[in-house]
């Protein structure tokens, strides 16, 4: 009785965190297709209409370390709470008022938005670590596909949504998906205190949430900057996240002005980007279980990510192919650094700040893709000047893989 009990209790937690993954990405996704309506409801140029959507990517970096703190002092359970609340409040803030009040609310909206997600951000990859260990690549899948599916959902609905409730009405109305997984997450953990202290590894009997025992070497901060795997993981991290702000942000509009459509339309062809990442989220999963090499996955999700700059570039006619591959890359090599990450992690400890560190250096290069690529557009007149810089991080991310996926007696655990 007590494993089934059990079970049913991993399964409630499961869930919970996959709706709970709805919500770190539909807020960001949300406003490129949008964008023109932002630009001109606010009086913004095209880049710090970027900021908008690169602000978020920042706080990811900044707010990383202090997110790992908040997460060791209350537990991971209550950070994701903390988490759902930033979102609610950032979102509805985020589209409030207008003129300077309104220029006002959506930059210090953004700015909750993006240090909630970010809490989001560290502590799963930790809860899947600690609480779905046996399953770590299945549970990173899944999450990776929520986070994926939400992302569909906002790119293909904002549009007409704000058709009909305006760009502010639009952007807001994605906070009920928040509210509810707020309730549903509260309802899943409601009796599971006893969880806060679970280890990753069998490596003592001790933890460091329950503060019984200090902590190991490789758990400190110390330690986790003196592995090299964490710096490799932080590079391939850095060019995943740049490629996913720079074509989340930019590919509606890139698209609009390549088809020659209307910003609906537009946001729809860009969809599969979004839609797509789900299948590459299941299938790297399954690749694993039927024991293709890490290594093996990491290389396909590496091509498939070049693709579509390189696509773009030499055959842009094909669009529709370079999105949807790229799509499928981006959800499935979110899993493969992630699962790395889980792999070579033997606490609690250990994953919360090697997690932390590659997302606050990974995100920190991110930040600043929508902006650079706006720039850079807006520069060179055209979109291949962007499409080069984006064929730069796909290529940085592929090389850092091939590094981190190598067996582990060549980079010291």
């Amino acid at each position: 009785m007590s494993n089934i009990r059990t079970a049913a209790g991993g399964s409630a937690l499961l869930v919970a965190v996959l709706v709970f993954a709805l919500n770190l990405r539909t807020p960001i996704t949300s406003l490129p297709p949008v964008m023109a309506d932002v630009a001109t409801g606010l009086g913004l140029d095209q880049s710090l209409t970027g900021l908008l959507v690169g602000i978020p990517a920042l706080c990811f970096s900044v707010v990383a370390p202090a997110a790992s703190a908040l997460i060791a002092r209350v537990g991971p359970y209550a950070a994701v709470t903390v988490a759902l609340v930033g979102v609610i409040a950032g979102t509805l803030v985020r589209s409030a008022g207008s003129g300077t009040v309104g220029v006002v609310a959506a930059f210090t909206g953004t700015v909750v938005l993006g240090a909630a997600i970010t809490v989001g951000n560290v502590v799963v990859p930790v809860i899947i670590a600690r609480d779905f260990r046996s399953r770590t690549a299945l549970a990173t899948g899944l999450y990776s596909s929520m986070m994926n599916l939400g992302s569909m959902f906002a790119t293909s609905l904002t549009a007409p949504f704000a058709a009909l409730l305006g760009w502010q009405g639009a952007v807001a109305s994605w906070s009920l998906v928040a509210v509810v997984a707020l309730v549903v997450w509260l309802v899943a953990t409601r009796r599971m205190p006893h969880a806060q202290g679970s280890r990753v590894a069998p490596v003592s009997d001790t933890h460091e949430d329950l503060g019984i025992r200090a902590e190991l070497p490789g758990e400190t901060w110390g330690g986790v900057l003196r592995r090299p795997i964490t710096w490799v993981l932080t590079l391939a991290f850095a060019g995943q996240s740049f490629s996913y702000f720079a074509i989340t942000g930019w590919l509606p509009e890139l698209l609009r002005d390549l088809l020659d459509v209307s910003v609906t339309t537009a946001g729809n062809a860009a969809a599969p980007f979004q839609g797509l990442a789900i299948a590459g989220s299941v299938l790297v999963p399954l690749a694993l279980a039927a024991r293709v090499p890490m290594r093996g996955a990491a290389v396909a999700m590496g091509l498939l990510w070049v693709s579509l700059p390189a696509g773009l570039l030499l055959a842009p006619q094909w669009w529709l192919v370079w999105v949807s591959l790229a799509g499928i890359a981006q959800g499935g090599n979110f899993v493969v650094i992630f699962t790395v990450v889980a792999q070579r992690c033997r606490t609690v400890a250990q994953t919360r700040r090697t997690v932390a560190t590659v997302q606050a250096f990974g995100y920190a290069a991110a930040a600043t893709a929508p902006a650079v690529i706006g720039a850079v557009h807006a520069a060179s007149g055209g979109w291949n000047a962007a499409l080069l810089v984006m064929l730069g991080s796909t290529l940085a991310l592929g090389a850092a893989e091939l590094i981190a996926t190598r067996r582990p007696t060549h980079l010291r655990p």
